[in-house]
């Protein structure tokens, strides 16, 4: 069964595409599978985007789920440019699910990517440009906001194997109180949720839209802190 026009699950031969991927990462290999990508891969994954978009109403009213390339699905193509490895395909399936106004990989939202063994679930946003990385460190040492971030933090960590991540820097940035109660936060580029999973037997059926959705809703916090930072700018 090849043929669905409602979100009934991803297919075995979904991962098990991206691990052949892995072993066969060419073009001329891609364009001899193109139909299996059409099938198992890209078929699934718009039908997936309009059902998880829908469910994610419900925490965050405003996400954008948008099922084209570029959009709520990344493209397959490796930039290549400035990398070593030339291998022209990524070897996973990645979603992204925005809020905000900002270019899309400037809002937080979730995110949800399926490699050939494992899936990850994530929250927030990645990397901060400079503008939003300025107000992310008044944020952090703000009376009201930067409790509300360490609380936030707190109730993601809470749960098992969820963790956040952002670190990037050793030093306090210039200006800002080393001593201060959230001077570790100082210290990151990024606010970002995740999990990550060995692949649950849900993702083969409509059940894996509830699986994602429970995650995200665990996550939700640090997307909202970060959406009403970058709102605020």
């Amino acid at each position: 069964m090849t043929d669905r026009d409602s979100f009934a699950g991803f297919f075995r031969e979904t991962p098990a595409f991206f691990a052949e991927l892995a072993k066969n990462n060419t073009k001329l290999w891609f364009d001899e599978h193109r139909a299996d990508f059409q099938t198992y891969v890209m078929t699934p994954a718009q039908l997936f985007v309009q059902a998880i978009g829908a469910r994610l109403q419900i925490i965050a009213p405003d996400i954008i789920a948008d099922p084209r390339v570029n959009r709520s699905l990344f493209r397959l193509n490796r930039d290549v440019r400035f990398s070593k490895d030339k291998s022209p395909y990524k070897t996973h399936l990645a979603f992204w699910f925005w809020e905000g106004g900002r270019p899309r990989m400037e809002n937080s939202g979730f995110y949800f990517h399926i490699e050939p063994d494992s899936i990850m679930t994530g929250s927030g946003l990645y990397f901060f440009p400079k503008p939003l990385l300025a107000a992310y460190r008044q944020a952090v040492v703000h009376p009201v906001y930067g409790p509300q971030l360490a609380e936030a933090i707190a109730a993601v960590r809470s749960r098992p194997g969820y963790d956040v991540w952002g670190k990037h820097y050793k030093k306090v940035p210039a200006g800002f109180d080393p001593g201060h109660e959230n001077s570790e936060l100082l210290l990151y580029d990024g606010m970002t949720a995740f999990l990550e999973e060995p692949i649950p037997a849900e993702l083969f059926s409509a059940k894996i839209v509830d699986y994602v959705y429970e995650r995200f809703a665990h996550m939700a916090p640090i997307h909202r802190w970060v959406a009403d930072m970058i709102a605020r700018i």
